[in-house]
């Protein structure tokens, strides 16, 4: 929720992410937004890849962290990280011998929260009823 210095200030945020989160669920989505998002869901539509943003989401680190971690081959982890690198979604900086990885787009991170609220535990997917034309 970032800095609140009391509850007041709690109470505001709470109004606003209510507010707000009611309205823009209804916005429709701009296209490019939309083709964009469409992007991003195809890069990381690989459980390797998502593996790798959420050992991420902790900060930096490098193929060789990675790859223990994952208990993959280095090669994979290496193509693994290409992709995304290619897509912005993450950057590597060298020190010394090692390429130190971080994500680059936070956009990854909430897509990874999303998945986190996900209602999973059922075994069963969640369907929206579609209304009837």
């Amino acid at each position: 929720m970032g800095s609140f210095s009391g509850p007041v200030d709690r109470l505001i945020w709470r109004y606003y992410y209510v507010i707000m989160s009611t309205s823009l669920r209804q916005a429709p989505l701009d296209p490019a937004v939309l083709a964009e998002a469409a992007e991003m869901v195809r890069v990381l539509g690989h459980p390797v890849r998502l593996r790798i943003v959420e050992l991420l989401e902790a900060g930096e680190q490098t193929v060789t962290q990675l790859r223990e971690s994952l208990d993959a081959p280095q090669a994979l982890v290496s193509q693994q990280l290409a992709r995304m690198r290619g897509a912005g979604i993450v950057a590597g900086k060298r020190v010394g011998s090692n390429v130190w990885y971080a994500i680059t787009d936070e956009r990854v991170v909430r897509m990874l929260d999303c998945l986190r609220h996900c209602d999973t535990t059922s075994g069963q997917r969640a369907r929206r009823a579609v209304p009837s034309r």
